[in-house]
């Protein structure tokens, strides 16, 4: 029996871990149980999936063309532009060789000096594509006849003068050409100051010798009697002069 005025120490409680017991037959288990009031219950996270990593694989590019770069040649001793073609293959042959390189060989395709320098890549190909497609046009455009007339004489002179720029209408060179020698290509003044000096006027326009030198045209004759020849060297020494043939109505 207690004694007065004392009070019973309480019972402190067992330690809350308690063992739980399992087994199977005579064996037993201990396992540990933790109260859920001081550990939150286990939660089994599922495991994060690995990364997955990309790899980035270089591009592949595409082959290129090897670009095409202009070919030289220099010229040895004994070689010519129709030598130097074959041996290269060069397309268009020896012309389209000589356009390409024109300015360094000059106006004569047949001298070349040993050490010339010659384009025979993209600058020949490309002269002969320019010479392919002139062919191609004179084939296309069939070539225009002339009478053998003074009308067919005049027409083939203006066709010329349009090419060269030279001005002059149908009816101004014929009007001059009737009162210079009536139309006969053979005319020649054997009388007049020309004459006296040695220098005659001549053919359809009456042009002296010196003068159809200076302004004869590329591509007609050289002989000052040929009728569209003297014409267009006739108007060609007009337009210089009076700007047009059209602007003479008498001794020019």
């Amino acid at each position: 029996m207690p004694g007065l005025g004392k009070h019973r120490r309480p019972k402190q409680r067992p330690i809350a871990r308690k063992l739980a017991f399992a087994g199977t037959g005579g064996a037993a288990l201990a396992l540990p149980l933790i109260s859920a009031t001081t550990a939150g219950a286990a939660v089994t996270q599922p495991a994060a999936a690995p990364a997955v990593k990309t790899v980035t694989l270089p591009a592949v590019k595409p082959a290129l063309e090897k670009a095409a770069l202009p070919l030289t040649y220099s010229v040895t001793v004994g070689d010519t532009l129709s030598k130097i073609a074959v041996e290269h293959a060069v397309n268009g042959g020896w012309q389209a060789l000589y356009e390409a390189n024109r300015s360094a060989i000059g106006s004569n395709p047949s001298i070349i000096r040993p050490g010339l320098k010659l384009s025979i890549g993209a600058a020949a190909k490309a002269a002969a594509a320019k010479a392919t497609a002139v062919k191609a046009a004179a084939v296309a455009k069939p070539a225009t006849t002339y009478a053998n007339n003074l009308d067919g004489w005049i027409r083939q002179s203006l066709d010329i003068m349009a090419q060269h720029g030279i001005p002059g209408s149908y009816n101004g060179i014929h009007r001059n050409v009737m009162r210079e020698s009536s139309g006969n290509p053979m005319a020649i003044n054997n009388w007049d100051s020309n004459a006296a000096a040695g220098i005659p006027s001549k053919g359809l326009l009456q042009v002296i010798d010196p003068t159809f030198r200076a302004y004869h045209v590329p591509g007609t004759s050289l002989d000052s009697y040929d009728p569209v020849a003297n014409i267009t060297a006739a108007c060609n020494y007009a337009a210089a002069r009076y700007g047009s043939i059209d602007n003479v109505n008498g001794a020019y």
